[in-house]
This record gives C-alpha cells, structure tokens and sequence, in this order.
C-alpha cells in the first residue's frame, strides 16, 4: 500500500500594497483595476470589486483596486470634518479579503488634483500601471473639474487596448447603497441598517488605553479607545464582537461623554464578556452588531449598575443571534 503525502494548503499570495508613483511591478503590472475611493468597502464597491475580479478572470488577469489618500473630500474641504466610514488600514484589510491580488494608493493632493482627464489615462493608468482593464461604478468622474466620465473612459480604453467596465447603481430594496446613507444610519444608530447596507458589521480599529479605573470600581473593567474626533456614531450602548488577533470576544460597549460621570473627552469603553487579561497597547478590532439604548444619566450609581447588568443581557441575547457576525479582513503589511 502506498503511502500518502500529506497535502498541505498552499498560503495565499500576500496582498500588494503600493503608493505614490510606484510602478505596478510584476504581480500587478496589467491589472484589472477597480477604482474608486472606496470608503468603508460596502456592497454598492464591492459590485465593483466583482467586476474587476471577473473581468481578471476571464483575461487571465490579477485584479487590485486604486484608491485615493486621503479622502478627495478632505483634500478639497479641509476644513469640513468628515465622518470616514474606514480609515486607510481598516480599507485596505477588507479590500485584502475580496479575492484581489493587491491595491494602488494614490497620494490625493494638489498635483493628483491638478490632472487632466486625459492625464489621468495616459500617465496613471497606462504609464504607470499599465492596465488591462478597469472597472468603475456608474457615476464615476475623475479629472479637473470631473471632465472624465464613465463614457469619456470607455471610449479611451477602447483607443488604448484596455477594457471597461461600468457597473450601474447598485440598490438594496430599492435604496441606493452609499457610504452617504451609511454615514447618516451610524449617526442614528441604526446599526442593523447600516450593517446592511455595508454587507459586514461596521468596525473600528484602534489601541486600547488607559481610563479613569471606573469602570472596575463598578465591577465592569473596560477597554478604553479613542475614535478619530470626526467619528459620527451616535452616543449610546452597544453590543459588540471584538477582534484581538485570531481571537473573537463578545461584549457590550459605551460610546460617548459618559454623563453619569460629567466627563467631556469622547471614549469608546468596551466590556468584555468572560475575559481577563491586560489589553493596554494592544489594538482591537470592535464590531458593532447592535443597539442598545442612548447615553443615560442615572439617579445613582447602584441605579446605572443595575442598568449596566440589563445592558449586558440584551448584549449576550443579540450576540447569540448573529453568532458568526465579524468583518472579514485580510492581511495588510507595510
């Protein structure tokens, strides 16, 4: 009887990151490419995404995204605070999991925003990434003043030898998916919408630090992070699923200016079920699966323990209902 070798699974190829005016290099020299800015990677981007990816597999293509750093909206309105549904990392992590070989992250500044249409083409797409294709959403512009169009890159393509395609608006029961409605379902609470609308529950990422100690006075020791000051959610309670590592924790978390307490700085404090162990330094990921109730101010502290214990049931309960619910995201180095 001959002996069997065991099969042991190929690793995945690493996901490429460039920026700047790197060249593409071998594994993403005549890419299909899904562009856009892509904040927070959700279903109406990654109809995108499947058309890159398509596309590459018919022409026996790799496929990757260009996006743009930092959000075009910051560069133009840097004044104006602006909600991003996924930081640079956070984006690149879930772009990392859709099946594409890598990622081009152009530097959004005033040279960027100073190309021409035509520019944009010949010295982006053809010159510095030699494209095989691209992929765009329907309402696509690029260019000084937004002169290129879907149209405009259709018909260069077909000059140029590289195919397009043009995804049309993608809609969820007849709602248009949007980092927009996204942004405005977070600001509500509306988190199951907002998941919805993601494809994914929505996530932050951050390093845990140190607090004030009160929450361990009160028997609910918390992991404390700070948000970007821009982030939009709305202030209240949640249940939660935390990413440390391979690792995935339940709990409940509270995000705001914790009024029982007067405090003023905006914190993110989460409670873990089941856990002990030192977090400082470490950065988590925290999935948001649902709402629980606003920021209350309570008549006692006995009063807000009672309500954190009700707190962490309904936490546990909607946890229980969506036992596999986490983002998936890829591996993302440098």
């Amino acid at each position: 009887m001959t002996q069997q070798t065991p099969q042991h699974p190929q690793p995945s190829p690493p996901f490429v990151v460039l920026r700047g005016d790197t060249p593409a290099g071998p594994a993403l020299t005549g890419a299909i490419v899904a562009i856009g800015n892509f904040d927070g990677v959700h279903r109406g981007h990654r109809a995108v995404i499947a058309a890159a990816l398509a596309r590459g597999k018919a022409l026996g293509r790799p496929a990757a995204a260009l996006t743009f750093e930092p959000h075009p909206r910051r560069f133009f309105h840097p004044d104006a605070p602006l909600f991003r549904l996924t930081d640079e990392r956070a984006k690149l992590r879930l772009l990392a999991a859709t099946g594409l070989s890598g990622a081009m992250v152009l530097r959004f500044d005033a040279a960027l925003a100073g190309l021409s249409a035509e520019d944009f083409v010949a010295r982006i797409l053809v010159d510095q990434f030699a494209v095989a294709g691209v992929a765009i959403g329907f309402d696509f512009h690029f260019g000084v003043n937004r002169a290129g169009s879907p149209d405009y890159l259709t018909a260069q393509g077909a000059r140029l030898g590289f195919a397009v395609d043009v995804v049309p608006r993608f809609e969820d029961a007849g709602r248009p998916v949007r980092s927009g409605p996204i942004r405005a379902a977070l600001g509500v609470g509306e988190i199951a919408e907002a998941n919805e609308l993601l494809g994914y529950p929505w996530f932050v990422s951050a390093e845990v630090v140190h607090g004030d100690k009160r929450g361990r006075e009160l028997g609910y020791p918390t992991a404390n992070l700070r948000l970007d000051p821009s982030c939009g959610l709305r202030h209240g309670i949640y249940a939660v699923r935390v990413g440390i590592g391979d690792r995935r924790l339940d709990g409940v978390a509270s995000f705001g200016r914790r009024p029982m307490f007067d405090q003023g700085t905006v914190l993110l404090e989460v409670f873990l079920f089941d856990f002990s162990g030192d977090l400082y330094g470490e950065v988590i990921d925290v999935a948001f699966i649902d709402w629980i109730r606003p920021e209350l101010k309570f008549a006692s502290v006995q009063d807000l323990v009672l309500r954190m214990d009700e707190d962490s049931r309904i936490a546990r309960a909607a946890l229980a209902r969506a036992p596999d619910a986490f983002p998936k995201l890829g591996r993302v180095t440098g």
